[in-house]
């Protein structure tokens, strides 16, 4: 089966060739005329929209992930990786989840999702910690008991994509 890279000659499917390259991976690469536009606007439609869509994926990797990441390895994947679960990591990661999570909650009280009324990629970079977090960890009283996410997360994981990525590729917990 060849791998099928879908994108632009620019540095982010670069990425992804030096990858599948070290990997020996054989794939064809299908252009993609990024001018024409395609499907759902994930970074939005304006420059304006389109900054506000990037801070928030960063506010994703550099606030949010790293401590979902952490509870997840501690709390799901422990025998997976050979650790022992740390409750102090586990705490940790909790306590500075309901920091960002606290930010959230101001932000879309303002707003039906992180980057404005739309859905982006802001959405997409958090749907599967938030997935392990709420259905599989015990841990869903981070997103439940916070009236603003508990509402955008049940918008973000109802929609019809997350939902057959799910009936796809359900993680093997």
């Amino acid at each position: 089966m060849v791998v099928k890279l879908y994108g632009p000659t620019c540095a982010s499917s670069k990425r992804a060739l030096v990858c599948l390259v070290e990997k020996e991976v054989e794939f064809e690469v299908v252009p993609v005329d990024i001018s024409k536009g395609q499907g759902t606007e994930l970074l939005g439609k304006t420059i304006e929209e389109r900054g506000i869509v990037e801070q928030w994926v960063e506010v994703e990797a550099s606030s949010f992930h790293p401590w979902a990441y952490k509870l997840a390895i501690h709390v799901l994947f422990s025998s997976l990786v050979g650790i022992t679960p740390d409750p102090k990591v586990i705490e940790e990661s909790e306590a500075n989840l309901k920091k960002v999570l606290d930010i959230y909650e101001e932000r879309l009280s303002k707003s039906k999702y992180l980057a404005g009324d739309f859905f982006s990629l802001a959405e997409i970079s958090h749907l599967p910690f938030i997935d392990y977090i709420v259905n599989y960890m015990g841990k869903e009283y981070l997103i439940m008991d916070r009236k603003n996410v508990s509402a955008w997360w049940d918008a973000i994981s109802n929609r019809p994509s997350w939902k057959k990525v799910l009936e796809l590729y359900r993680a093997p917990i």
